[in-house]
């Protein structure tokens, strides 16, 4: 059961995933799930929204400004901004309610079903956010489009990334 723990807790699985998380505020569906199970008696409330300290609000932010959005694409900004703000709020739901099950109280089985959960939590808010990003990104100019793809595959994914 340690191996699975530890490998749930190490985010090299999700390399990929969670640099493009961590730009579009995903990741905080990545957070490491030795940090929703704090043992000590008053652990540190790690909120999924948090990756490198940075929370949602921000990086929505970041995006918006990355994207150069316009007057004209707040409205598919917005549905954007929305779904990440449900990702984020999705994921510290499930976060909460992992904490009360400390990991050395787990069988394999209850580790890789709450593995599982998480890793479901993931792929549902990216289909949310894609689905928001593509209305978006329908929008934007041509010119436009190309920074915002510069800016996913500076992002630690795509052919710029696994080159390094």
């Amino acid at each position: 059961m340690r191996y699975f723990a530890n490998t749930i807790a190490t985010p090299v699985p999700f390399v990929r995933s969670a640099a493009i998380a961590a730009l579009l505020g995903a990741t905080m569906l990545a957070t490491p799930l030795t940090g929703a199970w704090a043992q000590s008696p008053a652990p540190k409330t790690v909120a999924a929204t948090e990756t490198k300290g940075e929370t949602v609000e921000q990086r929505i932010t970041t995006l918006h400004a990355s994207l150069n959005i316009t007057p004209a694409e707040e409205t598919q900004w917005n549905g954007v901004a929305q779904a990440m703000r449900e990702n984020a709020a999705a994921m510290d739901k499930l976060v909460a309610t992992k904490r009360t099950t400390p990991p050395q109280n787990m069988t394999a089985v209850q580790d890789l079903q709450s593995y599982q959960q998480f890793a479901q939590a993931h792929v549902d808010g990216l289909k949310n956010l894609t689905a928001a990003f593509s209305t978006l990104y329908d929008a934007m100019p041509d010119a436009q489009k190309k920074v915002a793809d510069q800016v996913f595959q500076t992002s630690g994914h795509g052919p710029a990334a696994s080159k390094s």
